[in-house]
């Protein structure tokens, strides 16, 4: 008979394969995610009967769908992807139908039936959460039975809209796994995206079990790696050392469900490109040859960075590279700067707030923190500033752990904001990457 390796949530499958390993799911999870799981591939009397463990046959990758979504969408499966991916399913399933109207003899048996529109589906997906929907398994198949496995959803106009492979509700034997097959006709991290839009699925586990096939010897379990794959991390190039270090932590710290994804370089040491050590010309560099990673440049929210963003967005950059500038930020409006007439507050956006000054500035010893007006940009009639004392609070915050950040002592707000841009950006362009490359 084979054995079965699927990727579901909450029992909905979407994704499966006999007797191989399949596509590769191992992105959407970490190695903290490797767990048991009982299995109903496993019999158990047999273990219990021969007291031997079946925990090899248990091994398994299992995360609930909220802690998925953010690798779904650095894996470039946004709402955005989805939406587009829907629409044009639909546009084609209304073509079939059309295409076999016309074809038919009597045209008066063949209705074209619109397809719901992507916000009626998805309404559809949220309405009906997995775990309210019957998982009883049906055993015989006739008429009967048939309603029963359809459930809530006989006879319903609106599943008549969705352009699903309706050919393969054979394979339902419940009520749940039928709202699978009805909702699984896209690629199924688009499934999973969208099902992640019904807010009560988000504590449901993303499941993908491979021990049984590793047992039963059609796969090595070599073959199920955790963590994003090279081609699918992003390479973030900086300015220097200090952005790498401070991004690096606080990913690791604010946001490790996403750590693997994301990779540094500091284009202030060696590079392949000769000349000046700037962002600008590293950029400039790989604009001109044929890179394939996802590149994002980021810049600093100071007048120099400024300068250089626009230098690198007047390049013909490729669709798999960015550029991004640190947030603009309210605590910044009214800033303490040390400059020719003294202390007062300014506007430090896009002149003075480089990496630095999104950590906790609250450093005991140091007194208010302040910046220092240093030299004119003639280009854009402002004053280039940079933070005092910016090693010191660049060293604190290495110092910090999971447990101080947990504990409240230090405020980390301001870098969630700059983690929020990085990953909202990342995510754009690997969506923007999947798109062009289908």
């Amino acid at each position: 008979m084979g054995t079965i390796i699927d990727l579901s949530v909450g029992g909905v499958s979407v994704d499966w394969s006999k007797n191989s390993r399949g596509t590769d799911h191992g992105a959407l999870f970490q190695e903290a995610d490797r767990k048991r799981m009982r299995s109903e591939q496993i019999d158990y009397d047999y273990f219990e009967r021969t007291e031997l463990s079946p925990a090899e046959m248990e091994m398994a990758f299992s995360r609930p769908l909220r802690a998925v979504v953010p690798r779904l969408e650095l894996l470039g499966f946004r709402l955005d992807t989805v939406r587009q991916a829907y629409e044009t399913r639909a546009k084609q399933w209304r073509e079939d139908q059309a295409a076999i109207a016309d074809y038919d003899d009597d045209s008066n048996n063949c209705t074209v039936v619109e397809p719901l529109t992507f916000d009626e589906f998805l309404s559809f997906v949220q309405t009906h959460p997995i775990r309210e929907l019957d998982d009883s398994f049906v055993r015989e198949i006739d008429a009967a039975n048939e309603r029963r496995i359809r459930g809530r959803f006989d006879g319903s106009q609106t599943v008549a809209r969705i352009p699903s492979e309706s050919e393969h509700a054979s394979n339902a034997y419940s009520e749940r796994t039928h709202f699978g097959v009805l909702v699984d006709f896209l690629h199924p991290y688009s499934t999973l995206r969208l099902l992640a839009e019904c807010s009560a699925n988000l504590d449901l586990d993303v499941l993908w079990q491979y021990g049984p096939l590793v047992d039963a010897g059609w796969a090595g379990v070599n073959e199920f790696t955790p963590c994003a794959r090279r081609a699918q991390t992003l390479l973030i190039a900086t300015e220097g050392t200090s952005d790498i270090h401070i991004l690096t932590h606080a990913i690791g710290l604010l946001r490790p469900e996403v750590a693997d994804f994301f990779r540094f370089i500091d284009v202030s040491e060696r590079h392949p490109f000769s000349g000046t050590g700037s962002l600008v010309k590293f950029a400039e560099g790989l604009a001109k040859i044929d890179v394939q990673n996802q590149i994002i440049f980021l810049f600093d929210n100071d007048a120099e960075g400024i300068e250089a963003y626009s230098a690198v967005r007047r390049f013909n950059l490729p669709h798999n590279m960015r550029t991004l500038v640190l947030p603009e930020l309210d605590e910044f409006r009214q800033f303490p700067a040390h400059g020719p007439d003294g202390v007062t507050n300014s506007d430090i956006n896009g002149r003075a707030a480089a990496i630095e000054c999104y950590l906790d500035l609250n450093l005991q010893g140091y007194g208010p923190a302040k910046v220092v007006w240093t030299n004119y940009k003639k280009e854009r009639d402002v004053y280039q500033g940079a933070l005092e004392f910016k090693e010191s609070y660049a060293r604190a915050f290495l110092d910090q752990t999971a447990q101080t950040i947990r504990g409240g002592q230090y405020d980390v707000r301001k870098l969630k904001r700059v983690l929020e841009a990085l990953v909202d950006e990342s995510s754009r362009l690997a969506m923007v990457v999947r798109i062009s490359d289908e």
